[in-house]
């Protein structure tokens, strides 16, 4: 297998940063415990490592790269996740998953799955979005 062009490998990691720093900016912004460079980070290092695997040729060697990034990015979102002494006081799930989807997003970038990429990152943003409306109903129906 063919190495892949410096500009390949630009615009893949490129568009790790931008789509994880758009999802970090939404938790930044929120003053979540994993914002901006956190997630940011998690994308692109996700590609990293996706890329060394495509570079390297082996046939099997993207899957489990895949299976690597899941379960270490999981560590990592469990460490934003705080329990309080009551089950209603958690806090930090929806950063835990910000963190795994920028992962995602970020192996998408990786692989130039380029719809993928956009459709998610998209549907991520319109999800944390909701946070206010989700507020605005739980105030109406208390």
């Amino acid at each position: 297998m063919r190495s892949l062009s410096y500009i390949d490998v630009f615009l893949r990691l490129g568009a790790a940063v931008l789509s994880g720093a758009v999802i970090g900016f939404d938790r930044e912004i929120r003053d979540k415990p994993a914002g901006l460079r956190t997630i940011t980070l998690v994308s692109l290092g996700s590609a990293v490592f996706i890329l060394t695997a495509i570079d390297s040729g082996a046939i099997d060697a993207g899957s489990r790269v895949i299976q690597g990034i899941v379960t270490g990015v999981g560590f990592l979102g469990a460490g934003t996740i705080i329990r309080g002494r009551t089950e209603q006081s958690v806090r930090g799930l929806t950063t835990a998953a910000s963190v795994w989807l920028a992962a995602a997003i970020g192996i998408a970038c990786g692989l130039a799955h380029w719809p993928l990429v956009l459709i998610a990152s998209v549907f991520g943003l319109l999800v944390l979005a909701l946070e206010g409306i989700e507020t605005r109903i739980k105030a109406a129906l208390k």
